[in-house]
């Protein structure tokens, strides 16, 4: 080997700074699900905790915006902007708290591990991109699986119930960070998901008002669990992913999501005690499996 070689070997990052960043992010939401179950079992409404969570990070966001005296956006950017809030800021927090009322977070996290694929499938439809068959089949295969563990875990009326309201939540989260990918192109990472959870500010205070009132006393672990969704889940993850994005190489950063459903497993079975069962790890490397070749075949 000669000199030269050997000093660009040295020298070389062991791990490129988007990929940092984008690791950062995903572990950052991969306790999303296990602590909205914390602060759903320690007597905090789900209502209150799909939107309350968002009040406080628009606060903090548009400190944020202010101090840095951020240029309002156009006004066909609000009409997206308003698509990213009711994808990532109302319809994902709202409807995985409710689903988590019955849920388990480890079942929850097989469910939920089709968004990477449902988050190509929205990019390709936005961005009017024409794949091959084999990111078409992946995802299909991947729903099917999703729906498959789900009926095989439980049963028909689990389906109808905390199932749809998981599926609907890949949905309207998918849509948000397609829209949010683009937009963020043009009025930067950070600043995106910041305009988005202001837009969406006086209609989830209201939500968080009109919210059942608390039965009784609330622990300190569920307020620090909300703590943790509203500063980390709903504003700091976001800063961190979009930022990796943002230095990239985007196509490698995007598939660090792939490790978001075995982290949030992990965490469900250290912080809430369920069971590590033979099928949640099956339906898991499944269903990832799947959304991996969906990704690379994007």
């Amino acid at each position: 080997m000669r000199v030269n070689d050997s000093a660009t070997v040295l020298n070389r990052p062991v791990v490129s700074a988007g990929v940092a960043w984008g690791f950062l992010g995903v572990a950052a939401f991969s306790f999303t699900v296990p602590l909205t179950r914390v602060a759903i079992d320690g007597g905090l409404d789900p209502l209150f905790v799909g939107s309350a969570r968002a009040v406080v990070a628009a606060a903090l966001a548009a400190i944020a915006l202010a101090a840095t005296r951020q240029r309002l956006p156009r006004i066909r950017q609000w009409a997206r902007l308003a698509i990213v809030a009711l994808g990532v800021i109302v319809g994902f927090p709202i409807l995985t708290s409710f689903a988590l009322v019955t849920a388990d977070a480890s079942h929850s996290a097989v469910v939920i591990a089709l968004l990477p694929a449902a988050t190509a499938v929205a990019a390709v439809v936005r961005a009017g991109e024409r794949p091959g068959p084999a990111f078409w089949t992946a995802a299909l295969l991947g729903a099917a699986v999703a729906v498959g563990f789900a009926i095989v875990q439980g049963g028909l009326d689990g389906l109808a119930w905390a199932d749809l309201l998981l599926f609907g939540a890949v949905v309207a989260a998918a849509i948000g960070y397609a829209e949010g990918g683009l937009l963020a192109r043009e009025l930067g990472a950070w600043q995106t998901i910041s305009w988005a959870l202001v837009l969406s500010a006086p209609g989830m205070l209201v939500l968080a008002l009109v919210s059942p009132p608390f039965g009784g006393p609330i622990g300190a672990v569920p307020w620090l669990a909300f703590g943790y969704l509203a500063v980390v889940s709903m504003l700091l993850g976001f800063f961190a992913w979009y930022r990796g994005l943002g230095i990239g190489p985007i196509a490698t950063v995007s598939q660090i999501q792939l490790a978001q459903p075995a982290l949030t497993v992990a965490w469900a079975v250290i912080l809430l005690g369920e069971p590590l069962t033979l099928p949640t790890v099956i339906g898991a490397i499944a269903v990832v499996a799947c959304a991996a070749i969906a990704v690379r075949a994007r």
